[in-house]
């Protein structure tokens, strides 16, 4: 995982702009700033998959249908899994 900083400092290297990342991956742009400024804690929803692509946090951008055919699985399947 990386920090706020870290990824502040990736888009400064390469030149290239927050808003621009943002757009170009269709989140909102303001979403965007408040999540490196730590003021949307990224949970769920937009605020979650806009960390997961900036590497701020592990997670998986899959949806509800992933997720509802890992819970009709059986203990043991997801216990495998996460390994």
């Amino acid at each position: 995982m990386k920090s706020p900083e870290t990824v502040k400092k990736e888009f400064r290297l390469r030149g290239l702009s927050i808003s621009g990342w943002a757009k170009r991956n269709g989140f909102s742009q303001a979403l965007v700033y408040q999540v490196l400024a730590g003021r949307r804690v990224p949970v769920r929803g937009e605020s979650h998959r806009i960390a997961v692509q900036l590497g701020l946090v592990d997670g998986r951008e899959e949806g509800y249908e992933a997720l509802e055919s890992v819970l009709k699985q059986k203990p043991r399947e997801v216990e495998n899994m996460e390994s």
